[in-house]
């Protein structure tokens, strides 16, 4: 995959993360499972995703664009 589509899908990616991080459909739902409400749950699921995408980001060579190798290793 070029570069220039791998950084186009990561922006993507993490656009989606933010545009779904607050669950506005849910608001005024007042579906309660395993003790707390729907939307705490859809928080933590989607802290979790948000973990794994960064995981992904870091492993995949992402987390060097837009930053200076060279300027990072001289110090």
């Amino acid at each position: 995959m070029t570069r220039n589509r791998s950084d186009l899908l990561w922006i993507l990616a993490f656009a989606a993360l933010v545009a779904f991080a607050i669950p506005w459909f849910l608001w005024g739902d007042a579906t309660v499972v395993a003790g707390l409400p729907l939307w705490l749950w859809w928080h933590v699921g989607w802290m979790a995703l948000a973990s794994v995408a960064f995981y992904a980001f870091a492993r995949t060579g992402g987390w060097d664009r837009g930053v200076d190798a060279g300027v990072i290793r001289r110090g």
